[in-house]
């Protein structure tokens, strides 16, 4: 049975997490500290652990930090809207992956399976996905531009993945829906998608208003409009 840490001192939230989580068959320790989640960290091991960044006695970013160090656990942090910018940083630092509050439990849900499937196959060979100046990782599950690692969104990955294996293919709203959300129920609209399609553009496009990459064909969908290369 896979084990997280969560840290979190919201005590709603944080109870809502951890029952959502166990729900999913996962064990979970839930801390409310900085202090408690080292105390935690070092004496059991966890799989994943679930990090949020604003803490009563210290910050995520010092406990990345720490976690990284003893070893390669994955992290997940948790972010206000309004912090989102600053999680670059903890990205930076060693961070997996990063959710924005308020947030679904089913995004938060898939984005722990992400996790936790990258680390059942640390030993599979890697494929990268290479276009110009945008190449993916999809062992390491991470995304680059210009070869300086960006943040992305487990959903921002799953459209990207979606555009990248189907370089010059026109793929329709609805084909997207269904890729990026692997057949679950849809729990966002065509208007959402439009606001990843954006998001997406804003990391990987050098000019997101006259974007080269992922091209908008009008009445149908979108297209990414480069050459991909594979390895």
């Amino acid at each position: 049975m896979n084990k997280i840490l969560l840290v979190e001192d919201d005590e709603a939230l944080g109870l809502a997490i951890e029952f959502s989580l166990k729900n999913e068959g996962y064990e979970v320790v839930r801390a409310t500290s900085v202090k408690e989640a080292i105390h935690q960290f070092d004496t059991h091991p966890f799989n994943l652990t679930i990090l949020d960044i604003g803490l009563p006695d210290g910050n995520g970013y010092d406990l990345c930090l720490h976690f990284k160090q003893q070893n390669d656990t994955s992290v997940i942090f948790l972010t206000a809207l309004d912090e989102e910018a600053n999680v670059v940083m903890g990205l930076d630092i060693g961070g997996d992956d990063y959710i924005t509050k308020p947030f679904r439990v089913k995004e938060l849900m898939s984005r722990v399976k992400v996790q936790l499937r990258k680390q059942a196959r640390p030993g599979t060979s890697s494929t990268i996905l290479t276009s110009e100046s945008i190449k993916m990782d999809m062992n390491q599950v991470k995304v680059y531009k210009n070869q300086e690692s960006i943040p992305i969104t487990n959903l921002e990955y799953k459209l990207l993945l979606a555009f990248m294996t189907n370089a010059h293919k026109a793929l329709t709203r609805d084909e997207l829906l269904h890729k990026i959300t692997d057949g679950d129920e849809v729990f966002f609209d065509e208007n959402t998608l439009s606001v990843y399609i954006r998001r997406l553009r804003d990391k990987v496009e050098d000019d997101p208003k006259n974007p080269q990459f992922i091209v908008t064909i009008r009445g149908l969908g979108y297209r990414w409009s480069k050459d991909v290369s594979h390895e």
